[in-house]
């Protein structure tokens, strides 16, 4: 079970410094996360890392219990950036993780099924309102 109250940098042992004074804004971030308890974690903190790749056996994990209940949950950047950026991980990671993939899965599966559901009455609501 993992321990949410733990940093990354303390689940992982590695501990990756300081950024160089040139360093990117990405970089700082990046860097600031690996130290901050996962429970802290904004929607936005998974989907930067994850984008990034970072950390996703730990990650990954998080984000999809966030997303079992809102599959459009997310961060700063734009509704549903948390499930893009699961959308975005190497094939590789779920061949590794067919239990997570599987959950995942499910989530993509029901919000495929709400589409279908809604986006005929989104556009017949458009087509009265034009």
């Amino acid at each position: 079970m993992l321990d949410l109250n733990k940093s990354l940098e303390e689940i992982d042992g590695e501990n990756w410094g300081d950024p160089d004074e040139g360093a990117t804004g990405l970089i700082r971030k990046c860097l600031t996360l690996r130290r901050k308890p996962l429970k802290d974690f904004t929607n936005d903190d998974l989907t930067r890392m994850i984008f990034q790749k970072f950390s996703l056996n730990y990650l990954v994990p998080l984000a999809i219990t966030r997303l079992v209940d809102n599959p459009l949950n997310s961060g700063n950047y734009y509704t549903g950036d948390l499930l893009c950026s699961l959308l975005k991980v190497n094939q590789d990671f779920w061949n590794d993780n067919l239990e997570l993939k599987e959950e995942f899965d499910l989530i993509v599966f029901h919000l495929l099924q709400a589409y279908e559901t809604i986006a005929p009455l989104i556009k017949a609501y458009q087509d009265k309102n034009d």
